[in-house]
């Protein structure tokens, strides 16, 4: 498997072992020009959920890849958190800051995947 797959699997991990919700993937690599290879985006419902996210992911994708982020932005009492991976970036939203930002319909013109909560 290579590793920007290894990778994804473990974010995706990471935010289902908190319950995040609404999480997609959205896949770049047939645009010229991005900044990474895809992003994953979800939400949360408070800024204690989002900050619990955001530690989860550093914990699996550091257990199962070894890799740690190139940059967190975004603290315990932000909105929104995002994680540079590199090849992925990461963007955990409250539901009004994800609304507002609308990130999904920005790169419309991509492959989205859904990715199904676990309850």
């Amino acid at each position: 498997m290579d590793e920007t797959k290894k990778l994804m699997e473990a974010i995706v991990k990471g935010l289902r072992e908190k319950k995040g919700k609404e999480i997609v993937a959205v896949d770049m690599t047939l645009l010229s020009g991005a900044i990474c290879q895809y992003m994953i985006i979800c939400e949360g419902n408070s800024f204690t959920q989002l900050s619990s996210l955001s530690d989860s992911v550093w914990d699996i994708v550091r257990k199962d890849t070894g890799d740690k982020p190139l940059s967190i932005h975004g603290n315990r009492n932000s909105p929104w958190i995002g994680m540079d991976y590199g090849t992925i970036l990461v963007h955990i939203f409250l539901p009004e800051y994800r609304s507002f930002y609308n990130l999904e319909h920005l790169w419309a013109d991509t492959n989205i995947t859904t990715i199904p909560d676990l309850d």
